[in-house]
């Protein structure tokens, strides 16, 4: 019988999806014992109307063609049907009952796991699944209970010190950004004028 596929989920708006996040997603499938990422792109909170947000549609389009030339990274749309506002706890139960032969795992930021104690049923999440931690320079202390925990794996991945926010703010200013997108996910953002305004 073979084991089930071990699924690594890395979650964020990706807007836009930069080398950073490609970068953390591919060094997860390549040095871990994961087989795939899934990059799942959150959708806009419908009660949040955040104007720097572009709509999900374009998110998505952009994940995929970045992910186009890694067969191990996927793009995942599967948090756009549940309902709003939604949780983790939420979209794993649903992902294992759509996808009962894989084994699915979290993928986080060492800035994440320091406030992992906030999330709603935490402690579901670590009783069930576990958490890949890649590091991120950020202040504040991560909870004991949490540094060795056997369901928590901390794997070396580069630090990468590159954000969307950035990169939208170096695009409304005019620099030019290109080195920090995958070319294809650069040509979009250019044809369609995202962020210029």
């Amino acid at each position: 019988m073979t084991s089930p596929k071990k699924i690594g989920l890395y979650f964020g708006t990706f807007n836009p999806i930069h080398v950073g996040h490609l970068t953390i997603a591919n060094y997860m499938v390549e040095f871990s014992d994961l087989d795939e990422v899934w990059i799942v792109v959150t959708p806009h909170n419908p009660h949040k109307k955040k104007k720097t947000l572009l709509e999900d549609i374009h998110r998505l389009t952009m994940v995929r063609i970045a992910l186009e030339d890694y067969p191990k990274l996927k793009a995942s749309n599967i948090e756009f049907d549940l309902p709003q506002p939604n949780y983790t706890v939420n979209t794993l139960a649903h992902l294992e009952e759509k996808y009962p032969e894989s084994s699915f795992c979290l993928i986080m930021g060492e800035d994440n796991l320091k406030s992992f104690h906030k999330w709603k049923n935490y402690e579901v999440i670590l009783e069930r699944y576990e958490l890949y931690i890649y590091p991120r320079i950020s202040e504040g202390t991560i909870e004991s209970k949490f540094t060795k925990h056997p369901k928590i794996h901390k794997v070396n991945a580069p630090i990468m010190e590159l954000s969307s926010t950035f990169i939208r703010k170096a695009i409304k200013d005019g620099k030019n950004i290109r080195p920090m997108l995958s070319q294809n996910v650069w040509e979009y953002l250019d044809e369609m004028n995202f962020y210029k305004a």
